[in-house]
């Protein structure tokens, strides 16, 4: 990847979101200002057993309203999200496909887990029914590309077309990759973002094994606290965040609502551990690094920092020191939160949400909160907008993703100006 003011300029003209705080981006931004959670006890599992027994959970969603009941049943439900998400994002970005070249019109999306409930629930069938009464939806239900293959086939978008599997940097992954399709030319529209529903026994029991979630049960709402002193896991969540990204020629000749610019993108990788982050942030610092460059800003230039902010111990006290490392003294200086800390972590879906997060909030003068942030913590010293949402101007804003394997994404996100 290469900056500069002569490559293809990337803008977002829609954005479509179905999360714990509603079902559409106008309800997620409310609650986000208002510093409401979205995390319940779990409705979607029998959670007897397991140590973490809330999530963030999309409530109230009905495939139906979005799609034909049989096109709903030949998905899993991380693939249902995703194309109820699409049909926001489409809608505001006003794009008439049947004035478009389809195969200039592709999707790259980010999902962590592909169909885990479903998994689980055709293994029951195995070994209860046996194997030839598995479905034969299964295999295509259940395969994480399947997201992308279903948003292409509801609204006949023939072009570029993949999946991007990066656990919880995946959304952020697939935005910034699809940026870069429409800077070679390889696309004109782009949709883009994550999807991610996986909340079963099966993904709990592998999170709560390996020690990753909150035990927080009797407080859901209290529970998801990035930076906190007493953070103690993440809440497991659900959701679909989509954008549509277009190259700025496309977006201008046919007239259409430009909401910010994809400025940058920067990958690393800690090469360290499968889940731990490098115990000196230069992993994640390297991805920020690149990102910067590689929208041709300075560090002096970030208004507003959206944190990874898991709610882990060690996550949240390596990014701190990742962005000290990057930002020198600067650090202090930027308000950073953690959508997160309302929603819990969709996983594969987390950087869509936060890349739309950080739109509005170039758009509404609004920093939202990192709620549940009452103990400080020596090791996280910077401002992370405690409890309260604040007026600010915000020009250029980083969204930071760390996922499993060391694998780092980061995307700077700007004010469009023609």
């Amino acid at each position: 990847m290469v900056s500069g003011g002569s490559r293809r300029r990337v803008v977002v003209t829609g954005m479509g979101a179905l999360t714990p705080l509603g079902l559409k981006v106008d309800e997620l931004w409310e609650g986000l200002v208002a510093g409401r959670s979205g995390v319940g006890n779990i409705t979607l599992c029998d959670t007897t057993g397991f140590p973490c027994t809330i999530a963030g959970e999309v409530k109230g969603f009905d495939p139906r309203h979005y799609m034909e009941h049989k096109d709903a049943r030949r998905m899993a439900r991380f693939s249902q999200l995703a194309v109820a998400a699409t049909q926001e994002a489409l809608g505001q970005a006003a794009l008439n496909l049947a004035g478009e070249d389809r195969g200039r019109c592709g999707v790259l999306l980010g999902n962590g887990n592909g169909g885990f409930p479903t998994v689980e629930e055709e293994c029951q069938v195995l070994f209860t029914k046996g194997g030839m009464r598995v479905s034969p939806l299964f295999m295509p239900m259940q395969l994480p590309n399947m997201a992308a293959s279903q948003i292409a086939i509801h609204f006949g978008l023939q072009g570029y077309n993949t999946t991007v599997v990066t656990a919880c940097a995946a959304g952020t992954h697939a935005i910034g990759e699809a940026a870069e399709v429409i800077r070679r030319g390889a696309a004109d529209v782009m949709v883009t973002g994550g999807t991610e529903a996986g909340i079963s026994r099966l993904g709990l029991a592998g999170f709560c094994t390996m020690r990753a979630l909150t035990h927080r049960n009797e407080e859901p709402a209290r529970a998801s606290r990035p930076f906190d002193a007493l953070r103690d896991g993440f809440v497991p969540a659900e959701a679909a965040g989509i954008l549509v990204l277009e190259s700025w020629e496309h977006a201008l000749q046919r007239g259409a609502p430009i909401l910010a610019e994809v400025a940058g993108y920067g990958v690393s990788c800690d090469a360290w551990h499968i889940v731990a982050p490098d115990s000196d942030g230069s992993g994640a610092a390297r991805a920020i690094k690149l990102a910067l460059e590689n929208a041709g800003v300075s560090t002096t230039d970030v208004d507003y920092i959206n944190a990874h902010g898991t709610s882990t111990p060690l996550n949240d006290a390596i990014e701190t020191m990742a962005i000290k490392r990057i930002f020198g003294e600067d650090a202090y200086r930027i308000p950073i939160s953690s959508t997160k800390s309302m929603i819990g972590h969709s996983l594969g879906a987390a950087g869509g949400v936060e890349a739309i997060a950080c739109v509005k909030t170039i758009n509404q003068g609004v920093i939202h909160p990192t709620i549940n942030y009452e103990n400080q913590d020596p090791d996280c010293d910077l401002d992370y907008t405690p409890n309260v949402a604040r007026p600010a101007l915000v020009d250029v804003a980083l969204s930071n993703s760390f996922g499993f394997g060391g694998q780092n994404a980061c995307l700077v996100l700007k004010r469009f100006t023609g």
